[in-house]
């Protein structure tokens, strides 16, 4: 019987509660509701706004981090390779006007490699030419019929074989002069030509005054007698001329 009251005390209880809890106005009920709405979005807001913080602290530690040896020695590397790329091109623009230089020296030492063998063939050249000069074509050409008949009747006429002096000079004229002439062509197959300058302005650096005369109607500076032929060799003197120069009048 104890226990049944107990029972119906707690009933009582309970009903007492709910009628309490019924009687209390609409509005208040959904003030509660509203509130702990708020409270929930508030709270959820905090927890956002503390993870996207501690998200951007971590990554402001990471970068404050002190970088590890494995990218000290990356950044080391990558400045060894850039150094070196910028010496591996030095050496190539190096060794391109290396190669050009070395061609145009072998290009000049092919060509002027007779040029002192040449300067002395000059001189042989230059004796051929003083012996075809000091021969006068008067002293070439045949005696005239008149003069001719008296030295043969005055003297014993030669043989019809023997030949005459005359003929002898001629023919030696005429072998220092093929003899000369192909010298100048071998020496013109390895550009080496001559230039007389008579006429021209005198140039220093193609020509040697020997004598300067003062001549009337000459311009001053030009030349007016070679005495020697100048020779080039390609676009180099080989032997500049030695010439005679006008000089002023005045």
């Amino acid at each position: 019987m104890s226990s049944f009251a107990r029972l119906f005390s707690c009933t009582t209880s309970l009903s007492s509660r709910t009628l309490a809890r019924s009687s209390l106005p609409r509005s208040t009920l959904l003030s509660r509701r509203l509130y702990s709405d708020s409270a929930a979005s508030s709270d959820q807001q905090q927890q956002s706004s503390d993870q996207s913080q501690s998200a951007n602290g971590s990554k402001q530690s990471e970068s404050d981090k002190p970088s590890s040896p494995e990218a000290e020695k990356l950044k080391a590397k990558e400045a060894e390779v850039v150094d070196l790329t910028g010496r591996l091109r030095y050496l190539q623009a190096d060794f391109v006007n290396l190669q050009r230089n070395a061609a145009r020296d072998k290009e000049q030492t092919r060509d002027f490699a007779i040029s002192r063998f040449a300067s002395d063939l000059l001189e042989t050249v230059d004796v051929l030419s003083l012996a075809l000069k000091s021969i006068p074509s008067s002293a070439l050409s045949p005696p005239s019929e008149s003069s001719s008949d008296a030295s043969s009747s005055s003297s014993s006429s030669p043989s019809s074989s023997e030949k005459s002096p005359l003929a002898y000079l001629q023919e030696l004229h005429h072998g220092v002069e093929m003899t000369q002439r192909q010298l100048l062509q071998t020496l013109f197959k390895y550009h080496v030509k001559p230039f007389d300058p008579t006429g021209d302005k005198f140039d220093p650096n193609l020509h040697e005054a020997l004598y300067q005369v003062p001549i009337p109607g000459k311009e001053p500076g030009s030349v007016i007698d070679c005495q020697k032929t100048g020779y080039m060799i390609k676009d180099r003197v080989l032997r500049a001329a030695q010439v005679g120069v006008a000089q002023d009048t005045s």
